[in-house]
């Protein structure tokens, strides 16, 4: 028997769309939302679903940037042919991407039995959504907004790579939030950063979803509330990118700070309430 109905899926999925670009923790709304609906947040089928329908919300990510991908991808097979072409800057960025996803890889490798066991509780959901805005804040007001996608380096991309760590290690803190924040910090602008992160997110996710896959079928998660899920997910997915993007270019994270602050105070309370476990 599935860990989760078909109606569930639709639910969240919805949500994965929704938050998954956003910097207020995907993760952290999902388990939020299966506390709420009674599902075991630290289950395997749990896990291994949310896991799977990200590949909804990275194939939005796929198909809203695929003339953006396809011309990189273009630049890094002409530079394995022609040495000249090697100093184009989507060639590099190509190779960026592929060395800031190795860190996550590693540590999501070695500290598995850590994020699916001790590291999935609601409580420490509550309090990454918290110390994860105070970064937030203090990566924008940092952040002198100065530096343009075609100004990133290498050392931009190991730092905004490695970032996703610490949403890896502490569901709520938010992948986008972490590596949005440190670009930030690094002086990109707010699109740019975005960017960024979308471009980052796009190998470590699909990577993930695709390793939780045989885990998430085999532990006992139904086909149907899976691939239900992640066509939620892509859909709602694919209209929050786009929304995001325009919202970035005019506006501080500011309001993503609070919200993140109200509701992982509601969480505590709700938490220490005993409504949720």
């Amino acid at each position: 028997m599935s860990a989760i109905s078909i109606g569930q899926a639709v639910v969240l999925g919805a949500i994965e769309g929704v938050t998954e670009f956003l910097p207020i923790s995907s993760t952290g709304h999902l388990k939020i939302a299966e506390g709420l609906m009674g599902i075991p947040v630290d289950d395997r089928t749990v896990v291994g679903f949310s896991a799977v329908i990200q590949v909804g919300a990275i194939a939005a990510a796929l198909v809203y940037f695929g003339k953006d991908i396809v011309r990189i991808m273009g630049a890094w097979i002409r530079g394995l042919r022609d040495r000249e072409e090697r100093y184009h800057h989507d060639y590099k960025f190509a190779w960026w991407v592929v060395f800031a996803t190795l860190p996550i890889v590693v540590v999501g490798l070695a500290a598995k039995p850590l994020i699916e066991g001790p590291l999935a509780s609601l409580w420490v959901v509550a309090g990454s959504l918290i110390a994860g805005s105070g970064v937030m804040w203090a990566a924008d007001q940092m952040g002198r907004h100065k530096r343009g996608e075609d100004d990133t380096s290498l050392k931009d991309a190991m730092w905004v790579g490695c970032s996703q760590i610490l949403a890896l290690l502490f569901p709520g803190f938010s992948r986008s939030g972490a590596t949005m924040s440190t670009a930030l910090i690094l002086d990109l602008e707010r699109v740019a950063a975005t960017r960024l992160s979308f471009f980052l997110g796009i190998p470590a996710l699909t990577g993930a979803g695709v390793y939780e896959l045989k885990d998430a079928v085999g532990s006992g998660a139904a086909v149907a509330p899976l691939a239900i899920g992640t066509v939620v997910s892509f859909l709602v997915a694919y209209a929050s990118i786009a929304w995001l993007l325009k919202f970035v270019a005019k506006h501080s994270f500011n309001s993503f700070v609070l919200y993140r602050i109200v509701v992982g105070a509601l969480l505590f309370g709700l938490l220490g309430m005993g409504v949720l476990h």
